[in-house]
């Protein structure tokens, strides 16, 4: 449940204001009498949803990098050290290059920070 609100927290806040405008506009007094009740069924249905299948097709690929990794694929992983000069980094299972899987990580000695496995994908 941690890893949920981790990767969805972000979303589900946004959600939670988009349901807030829904509730505001239904309440108004132009709005018919069961407005309310349909507008928060669907809003919250909706965005139920949409996080659900954010947070399935992120797992799924967090999955996919970690089996890559394991099987000695090239894993691209977002580099927010220095956006201007290389805007990924290019990670391989190799003990010479010292790349290690620690849970949702990519650690390497070779960098300050480590690499969430939820902002990498497999090189095709």
């Amino acid at each position: 449940m941690r890893e949920f609100f981790y990767l969805e927290g972000a979303y589900l806040i946004l959600g939670a204001i988009v349901i807030g405008v829904a509730a505001f506009v239904a309440t108004r007094p132009f709005m018919s009498k069961g407005a309310l009740k349909k507008a928060m069924m669907g809003t919250i249905g909706v965005v139920a949803l949409f996080i659900g299948l954010h947070y399935y097709m992120t797992t799924q690929r967090m999955a996919e990098v970690k089996t890559a990794f394991e099987n000695g694929q090239t894993i691209l992983c977002e580099s927010r050290m220095l956006r201007k000069a290389a805007q990924f980094v290019e990670i391989r299972n190799d003990p010479v290059i010292g790349w290690k899987l620690e849970g949702d990580y990519f650690v390497s000695p070779h960098y300050t920070r480590p690499f969430f496995t939820a902002r990498c994908i497999v090189k095709q």
